[in-house]
């Protein structure tokens, strides 16, 4: 060192031992300043480094990269020297600090990794200068160790809040049905949010926290490390539910989960697009086939349910089978998960369809939802009205047999109409359908109303003696009465069904029997009970409900009795 003008010249060598010195006076007095108690233990009170301006922090994260750069000097004059050792130690316990530190603000980014506020923002920078700094010093795998501890244990918090857990078969298969049912709405909630927030944000963060010179390496390590234990515990799910009992109240729940997974596949795809988190895309792919398997033996399970119902009491008054109301409120929900359904029955066997029935080019032609599924349902139906045929031979009577049957195909047409089972079966089958309500209809009112259109004369418009057109009247009276009692409970639920009953029999029975009452009433208004526009008002009640206030049952009481 020499003094030239009054300038201090220090030569290269002594300005680097200056600096090197200065440098490691500076880290020890900051390092010493947030070094934890004597014994090693934490003061709980202490201040967080990285708090309010992170002024202090970013003064100890500089110190400890000078410190870094003082060691590197030092290593190249003597690997051995005291200096190089106490540059080492003092080392040491900056790092012990700032995996304090990382453990913390690790721990404070809770579920809402993405999230953007000022908090959690000024968090992840924080997170980010520790990283960094760690990375510089060497310490980056110790960085790796405690970063992906934390945030693992987070993930795991967060979907047990979500009430994921390990699915286990022989509890499942126990479980009632309230039970099951919540486990899988549970399910599905949990994978909206893992998958839409929780597993991208740690993806995310991972991101823009580690060294993009590190990144490719340590980003996949990491995330992997985080997230995939918890995605495969998740995504198994649905592959216990599969393997469960096949009945036909689990259907909607099934398909529920296969449409989880199917539109959650191209988002799961990306975020586990490493070939270390592979096995969480194969868990996915497994389930989600497993859950299409389960989805189509539940299918037969429905279908076969329905074969086998087996009640032989006709139900009451020809009102509609409770199989019906089942079968086609279950299958109206089916036509609901279409999209899933076709890609589940794709490769399904063909049906035992007639051919006569569906597989017509009228209909293939005509039929605008994809034929597996159109079919299918279809045939479910058959397979209802078939079931509700053999139902109707249950009557003694065969009128009431036949409006059992109208009533029936009533409600399966509107129904269909009336959902998004009318769209995929097609208007064909709507209108062929329609037209079996007419038939069904017609015979029932032939065979209810064919004695009280018998007991006119054939002529209703030719005269009579009043002795001979009075008993005439008498055998009208008594046939109209006796159906009217005989139908007394009957009814017809659907309003326009019933209406176009009314209409048939008042064009069958009301015409001929004016023409007959306004040729003959003279001489025999005594034994007339009817005038024909009360005859038209009295039909207009057959049918109704005899819980109806305007039912036919009160509206004839004191006819009947």
């Amino acid at each position: 060192m020499v003094l030239r003008k009054g300038l201090l010249i220090v030569n290269h060598q002594e300005g680097s031992n200056w600096e090197t010195s200065l440098s490691m006076e500076n880290a020890r007095t900051i390092i010493a300043k947030w070094d934890p108690l004597p014994n090693g233990s934490e003061n709980k009170d202490a201040t967080p480094l990285f708090t309010n301006t992170r002024q202090e922090a970013k003064r100890y994260l500089n110190a400890v990269s000078n410190l870094h750069s003082a060691m590197q000097h030092l290593l190249t004059l003597d690997s051995s020297s005291d200096r190089l050792v106490e540059a080492c130690s003092l080392m040491q316990v900056a790092m012990n600090r700032l995996e304090r530190e990382l453990y913390r603000v690790s721990a404070e980014i809770r579920d809402h990794v993405d999230d953007d506020n000022i908090r959690h923002a000024a968090a992840k920078e924080d997170l980010k200068a520790i990283v960094e700094c760690m990375f510089f010093a060497g310490y980056g795998k110790e960085c790796v160790q405690i970063y992906t501890k934390v945030r693992k244990s987070n993930v795991t918090e967060a979907l047990q809040n979500l009430g994921v857990e390990k699915p286990r078969l022989s509890k499942m298969k126990k479980m009632q049905w309230e039970m099951f049912d919540f486990k899988i709405k549970t399910w599905l909630n949990a994978v909206k949010f893992a998958v839409g927030a929780l597993f991208p944000g740690e993806r995310s963060l991972i991101n823009q926290i580690f060294p993009s010179s590190e990144n490719t390496t340590v980003v996949e390590s990491c995330f992997a490390e985080i997230c995939k234990d918890g995605a495969e515990m998740l995504f198994l799910f649905p592959e216990i539910i599969a393997k469960c009992e096949k009945t036909p109240e689990k259907m909607f729940r099934l398909l529920d989960l296969y449409e989880a997974l199917s539109q959650n596949w191209p988002k799961i795809k990306d975020i586990f697009s490493y070939e270390s988190t592979s096995s969480v895309r194969l868990q996915v792919g497994v389930s989600h086939m497993k859950i299409g398997e389960a989805v189509r033996a539940t299918l037969s399970a429905f279908e076969s349910a329905i074969t086998k119902e087996s009640s032989k009491t006709p139900v009451p008054s020809g009102r509609i089978h409770p199989l019906t109301r089942y079968a086609m409120n279950y299958i109206s929900f089916l036509a609901d998960y279409s999209d899933a359904l076709t890609n589940i029955l794709i490769d399904s066997p063909k049906t035992p369809m007639p051919e006569s029935y569906f597989r017509t080019p009228k209909f293939a032609a005509k039929t605008p939802a994809p034929p597996e599924l159109a079919e299918r349902l279809a045939w479910e139906i058959l397979l209802l009205l078939c079931k509700i045929d053999g139902k109707a031979e249950l009557y003694k009577n065969v009128a009431l047999g036949y409006l059992f049957l109208a009533n029936n195909m009533q409600y399966v047409v509107t129904k269909a109409r009336n959902s998004k089972l009318g769209s995929i079966l097609g208007d064909d089958w709507l209108a062929s359908h329609d037209q079996k309500v007419k038939e069904y209809a017609s015979k029932y009112v032939n065979m209810a109303w064919s004695m009280v259109e018998m007991s006119l004369p054939e002529n209703p418009k030719a005269a009579m003696q009043p002795a001979e057109a009075s008993a005439k009247f008498h055998i009208f009276n008594m046939a109209f009465q006796e159906a009217c009692q005989m139908q007394s409970t009957w009814i017809a639920p659907d309003l326009k069904l019933r209406d176009d009953i009314q209409k048939s029999v008042v064009s069958k029975v009301v015409p001929k029997y004016r023409d007959f009452y306004e040729t003959n009433w003279v001489g025999s208004d005594s034994v007339i009970a009817f005038s024909p526009d009360d005859l038209q008002n009295h039909i207009s009640f057959i049918l109704h409900d005899v819980e109806d206030p305007g039912s036919i049952t009160t509206h004839f009481s004191s006819f009947l009795r």
